[in-house]
């Protein structure tokens, strides 16, 4: 590949499975990508989804950090809303305080959850407003020292320890044009989540973030990330096979149920298809990297010339642990030898 690789990962929790397999399952996708000489390794915050084990990002950052010796490690992304800036610049100067400069915070302007739960992890806080996930972000900046401090406090009266003088390396994610323009005019680095929000959306965006791009103390040029839903397998069909029950999450949850785990493959088969389903399941594959490693480095190096990302963070998809790994192996950047 022509940029670097990722990894986003969701800790999934599996027909028949359970939290701590999903979340071991986790530690050892990361393990190999660490060994297979990947960038960056991200988690990603949701809450109430029996699908998903991974609510708490900033715990699960430091197992993976704790398991893995040179991959960088992050979020991507918290949720911010749904915290105070001052105890996401606590955790992550915690983590940056115990693993040093490995430490990656991707911030997203979304709940991650429904409103009821968003509800009480914030403890009936008033609902957001659009000027609240700026002004949260300028709050981190400050807690961790990277800009002076501001005249409410933060950074100054009010301070982050750990977290001032520990700042990790700062991403805004989105999935809208909002995020974009927010992340260039701010002089961040910015991730499209192009594995969900894909489609002419996708190439809007990057033009949108290079186009507001204003240099800062944090970043003199513009930096970008695509997220893709990625799985690979030994040839395309069964790429699809492996590919299936995430598509039929995503297609129950676009109906509005909530999926109780992710279904086996064979699960997935038995759903009673139609015709309809089964063309949005070949339109959304076709968007994303699904099918033999050939066919999957094709399709991500057209999405780098098409967007002119900087950077690819792979969503990998399987219900099988053993399919993930596949995946990571296959698209191996460049193993990582020990001295």
């Amino acid at each position: 590949m022509s940029v670097p690789l990722s990894i986003l990962d969701l800790a999934p929790i599996v027909s028949g499975g359970d939290h701590a397999s999903a979340l071991a399952d986790t530690i050892t996708v990361a393990k190999a990508a660490d060994a297979a000489g990947y960038e960056r390794f991200w988690v990603a915050e949701h809450h109430g989804m029996p699908s998903i084990a991974s609510s708490a990002p900033a715990v699960l950052i430091g197992a993976v950090a704790a398991a893995t010796e040179r991959i960088r490690v992050g979020s991507g992304g918290v949720m911010l809303p749904n915290h105070s800036s001052l105890v996401i610049a606590e955790q992550f100067g915690t983590l940056v305080a115990l693993h040093g400069d490995r430490i990656d915070l991707g911030l997203g302007r979304a709940a991650g959850t429904d409103p009821t739960v968003s509800a009480a992890i914030r403890r009936n806080v008033g609902a957001e407003t659009v000027d609240d996930f700026p002004n949260q972000v300028i709050e981190l900046l400050a807690y961790f020292g990277t800009i002076p401090p501001l005249e409410s406090g933060q950074g100054g009266r009010i301070v982050a320890i750990p977290g001032m003088g520990d700042a990790p390396e700062l991403w805004l994610l989105g999935s809208s044009d909002f995020s974009a323009r927010l992340a260039g005019a701010m002089g961040l680095p910015f991730a499209f989540a192009h594995h969900f929000a894909g489609g002419e959306m996708t190439d809007v965006v990057f033009e949108l973030y290079r186009r507001a791009f204003t240099p800062s103390v944090v970043l003199r040029e513009p930096r970008s990330m695509l997220a893709v839903a990625t799985t690979v397998g030994p040839d395309d069909a069964e790429a699809r096979r492996r590919a299936l029950p995430q598509a039929l999450v995503q297609l129950r949850m676009r109906s509005g149920r909530l999926p109780a785990r992710i279904p086996t493959i064979e699960e997935a088969e038995q759903h009673p298809w139609t015709d309809a389903e089964t063309a949005w399941v070949d339109a959304r594959l076709a968007q994303q990297a699904v099918g033999s490693a050939s066919t999957v480095r094709a399709a991500l190096d057209a999405l780098v010339e098409r967007t002119g990302a900087d950077e690819l963070v792979l969503a990998v998809h399987g219900s099988r642990l053993s399919d993930r790994l596949d995946t990571v192996q296959a698209l191996a950047p460049q193993p990582v030898t020990s001295a």
